[in-house]
């Protein structure tokens, strides 16, 4: 294609967002921006920081704190996709841990602080030929996007993949964990007052419960040459 577009791919947690906009942007010779990785970042610091914790949040301070992060993606051509820092520190392996799961639903709700990281993306997306992937891309950051995709997977499904990537890096967790986890984050991301993820009217869906990563990156290929 000599006309670059804008992919906006929404949906559920553990449903192949991310792996699918790999595939997409490196095929394409696109720009890949994991907008999970950026919430994931931000909940990381409120953690280090001592705003969040299992009984509490401290909202207020986490958005008087918001103008002293900064969030950075820098390529690793060994990996073939960009990692994300946190001022200046490469955090990619701290933010995928199930505790940080545990908190970035709820601090992607904080007004402030999704105006904040959605105005960094729609930077991002303004010379096009970008494939970004979340929760409100295609509703919110990028209304006007070429295409739209919008994944979905049966929870028990989205749960089984998650525990298996976190017990292949080492983590010590159990399926019931992260089947909770993964029924609290619906929950929270399609309840919230701000961006709550919803298909938008354009989007084309793709419940990928029993369709392999090739099978989907192939009709997805599809649908950005037509």
């Amino acid at each position: 294609m000599d006309k670059k577009i804008i992919i906006a791919i929404d949906g559920f947690s553990s449903t192949g967002k991310s792996t699918l906009a790999k595939e997409l942007a490196k095929h394409l010779g696109y720009v890949y921006v994991d907008t999970g990785a950026m919430y994931r970042a931000v909940s990381l610091f409120a953690m280090q920081n001592g705003y969040i914790g299992a009984a509490f949040f401290d909202v207020e301070s986490l958005i008087n704190s918001l103008p002293f992060i900064k969030l950075v993606f820098k390529f690793n051509p060994d990996l073939g996709f960009a990692e994300m820092y946190l001022n200046g520190v490469n955090v990619e392996k701290e933010i995928r841990t199930l505790e940080v799961s545990s908190y970035v639903s709820k601090v992607a709700e904080i007004h402030e602080v999704r105006v904040k990281l959605v105005e960094q993306q729609q930077e991002m997306g303004k010379n096009k030929g970008i494939v970004m992937d979340g929760r409100d891309i295609g509703t919110v950051v990028f209304p006007n996007a070429e295409l739209k995709i919008f994944m979905t997977a049966s929870p028990q499904t989205r749960a089984e993949r998650r525990f298996k990537e976190l017990t292949r890096n080492g983590a010590d967790v159990t399926f019931e964990e992260v089947f909770k986890n993964v029924e609290e984050r619906d929950y929270i991301d399609t309840h919230r007052e701000d961006s709550p993820l919803i298909k938008a009217k354009d989007a084309v869906e793709f419940d990928n419960s029993n369709v392999t990563k090739q099978e989907q990156f192939e009709k997805v290929l599809q649908l950005v040459k037509l």
